[in-house]
């Protein structure tokens, strides 16, 4: 049986002052004041499970 690669879309979303990226696999970024590292924080996510 051929195994199952899970995709992971990630998303950042803001919750009061504070940004977090989530993860379709059910992971989430630590809270973060700055957008741009919630976005950061994501992509180091999906980096780390491809290759």
């Amino acid at each position: 049986m051929a195994q199952q690669q899970h995709e992971h879309a990630t998303t950042v979303v803001e919750q009061g002052r504070f940004c977090l990226a989530r993860c379709t696999c059910g992971w989430r970024g630590p809270a973060r004041r700055a957008r741009s590292k919630a976005r950061s924080d994501a992509d180091d996510h999906v980096g780390a499970h491809t290759g």
